[in-house]
């Protein structure tokens, strides 16, 4: 199992309930296919460094992963369909950054 941190942007268009649906729906996937969810931070709505679409704003998550590459390869296709998710990246590290960020403590 290889090592993921994981950051999903999410438009800012979307209620509490969708937004939290969503990310239990990402999580149960992910469970679902073998793969250990270690830590999540919610960093909450931010500006966005550039527009996206239409957005100046999106809801950030970041999650630790523990996962096959293959796993992660293929859930990429996934993520490319969902239409609430504006952007995602996975970074595959050596070891998982201790919790909480640096960017769970800056200003909202």
């Amino acid at each position: 199992m290889n090592k993921f941190e994981v950051v999903l942007i999410y438009s800012p268009d979307l209620t509490t309930n969708i937004l939290d649906s969503e990310l239990d729906n990402f999580k149960t996937r992910l469970i679902d296919q073998s793969a250990k969810i270690i830590n999540e931070e919610n960093w909450g709505l931010r500006d966005l460094s550039y527009n996206i679409d239409k957005f100046k704003k999106a809801f950030y998550r970041f999650l630790q992963v523990e996962a096959s590459g293959e796993l992660i390869r293929n859930f990429s296709k996934e993520l490319n369909q969902s239409e609430n998710l504006i952007r995602y990246i996975f970074i595959k590290v050596k070891e998982h950054q201790e919790l909480p960020t640096k960017l769970n403590y800056e200003k909202k």
